[in-house]
C-alpha cells in the first residue's frame, strides 16, 4: 500500500483493471468516472477512503494545459476503411470528455490515464500552423485533403485560447489546400469568415457529429461538448454560407441512441446538410471499462442489453479491431441499423451527391529565403 499526501492509493498489479471511484465533486462536469493508471505503467494505482474521510478534501479536477513543440504535423494512415490518409490533430486529450471516445487510450502513451486525465490534462502543439507551411512547401508534396478532427476535436474549449485550428485554416486558404473537418462544436462558427472563402473554391467540408437529441443524455455522453440543437444551428448556418455539409450519427450506441437514428437525419437535412454517415460505438482497449463504469452508473437498468447487443456485434467480444468490421460491426443487429439508416438517408435524398475537393489549385507557401516556382 502507498500513502500519497493525505489519501491512500491501492497499488494493484496491472492485470487487475478495478474501478476508480473517484467522488462525485471531484468530476462534476467531467465524462469519465475514474482515472485509472494507464496500460503501460507497471502498476494501476485506485483512489480509496481510508476512513479519515481525506478524499472529500482533495480538489476537483481541474483542465491543465502543457504547450508542446511538436517535429511534425502532418500524420498519415494506410487504413482502408477511412477515406483519407492524412490528418492534422492541434491538441491532444480533450476537454469535452466524451465518454466513448476512441483517441482516449492514445494519452497512455503519455504515462497518463485514459479516463479523467484524458479530459483535464491537455496538450497544445503551438507549432502547428509553422510545422504545416513547412510541410506543405516541401518539393515533394502532392495536395490530398487533410482531415482535421479525426482524433481529438480541433474546436474543443482551450481552442477559444490557442486558435491553433484557425491559424491553421490561414494556412490552408492560403495555399489553396483541401480540408475535411469533423467537429462537436459550435465554435467553428468563428471561422465562418475562412470556410466561406474556401468553400466557393470547393476545398472545404464540415461534418458536425450529433450522438444524440436527448440534452440530459448529451450532458452525462459527450460532458462539455455543445449541445444537440447548438450542432444543428450550427449546421444549418454553415449550409446557408454555402459550405458543404455533413452530420455523422456517431457513434450509435446500441439500445441507447439508436431510435433517435432517423430524427437526427430529418433534422440534420432540414438544416441543409448533404451528406449523413454514422459509425457504431467502438470499445477498444481502456474505453471498455470506461463505457461499463459509465453505463453503470447513468443507465443501469439497460448496461446489460446494451453491452450483449455490442458484443453480438463483435464476435463475442466488446471489440473487434479487423478493418473490414470496426465501423459498422457485422450480425443481425448491425444488418438492421444499416438499412435503417440507408432508408432514412435516401428518404430525405441525403448522400445523392458528394462533395469531391479539388487538389489542382494547391500552390506550395513560400517560406523565407526559399525561390518561387517559376510555373
Amino acid at each position: 500500500m502507498d500513502l500519497h499526501a493525505s489519501h491512500t492509493s491501492l497499488v494493484r498489479p496491472r492485470c487487475a483493471p478495478e474501478a476508480g471511484g473517484i467522488p462525485l465533486q471531484r468530476r462534476r462536469g467531467r465524462g469519465s468516472l475514474s482515472n485509472r493508471s494507464g496500460r503501460f505503467e507497471p502498476a494501476t494505482r485506485e483512489e480509496a477512503d481510508d476512513g479519515w474521510e481525506s478524499l472529500g478534501d482533495l480538489e476537483p479536477f481541474v483542465t491543465s494545459v502543457q504547450e508542446e513543440r511538436a517535429r511534425s504535423i502532418i500524420s498519415r494512415n494506410a487504413s482502408p476503411d477511412i477515406n483519407f490518409d492524412r490528418s492534422i490533430n492541434p491538441y491532444r486529450g480533450c476537454e469535452h470528455g466524451c465518454i466513448y471516445c476512441y483517441a482516449r487510450p492514445t494519452h497512455a502513451f503519455l504515462g497518463l490515464s485514459a479516463g479523467l486525465d484524458f479530459e483535464s490534462k491537455l496538450f497544445a502543439k503551438v507549432n502547428a500552423p509553422a510545422l504545416l507551411e513547412r510541410e506543405l512547401a516541401d518539393p515533394k508534396y502532392k495536395a490530398r485533403t487533410i482531415a482535421l478532427g479525426t482524433n481529438t476535436d480541433p474546436y474543443q474549449p482551450i481552442e477559444r485560447q490557442y486558435r491553433i485550428m484557425r491559424r491553421l485554416l490561414q494556412v490552408l486558404e492560403r495555399a489553396n489546400h483541401p480540408v475535411g473537418i469533423v467537429t462537436k462544436s459550435a465554435l467553428i462558427l468563428r471561422d465562418k469568415d475562412i470556410l466561406s472563402a474556401m468553400a466557393e473554391r470547393g476545398l472545404v467540408k464540415v461534418a458536425l457529429s450529433v450522438t444524440t437529441l436527448d440534452r440530459k443524455l448529451a450532458r452525462s455522453l459527450e460532458p462539455r461538448a455543445a449541445t444537440p440543437e447548438k450542432r444543428l444551428a450550427a449546421l444549418q448556418e454553415l449550409s446557408e454560407a454555402g459550405i458543404p455539409t455533413a452530420v455523422m450519427v456517431a457513434p450509435i450506441i446500441p439500445a441507447l441512441t439508436d431510435p433517435e437514428i432517423e430524427t437526427i437525419l430529418t433534422r440534420a437535412a432540414a438544416a441543409g446538410v448533404g451528406e449523413a454517415g454514422y459509425v457504431m460505438l467502438r470499445l477498444p482497449l481502456e474505453i471498455s471499462d470506461l463505457f461499463r463504469e459509465w453505463l453503470a452508473e447513468h443507465a443501469p437498468d439497460r448496461a446489460k442489453r446494451v453491452m450483449s447487443l455490442i458484443r453480438s456485434m463483435r464476435g463475442g467480444r466488446d471489440y473487434d479491431a479487423n478493418w473490414s468490421r470496426r465501423m459498422r460491426g457485422q450480425g443481425p443487429y448491425a444488418w438492421q441499423t444499416g438499412r435503417r439508416f440507408e432508408l432514412a438517408a435516401k428518404r430525405l435524398k441525403l448522400n445523392t451527391r458528394s462533395y469531391h475537393l479539388r487538389t489542382d489549385l494547391f500552390e506550395p507557401p513560400v517560406l523565407p529565403g526559399q525561390q518561387m516556382l517559376l510555373f
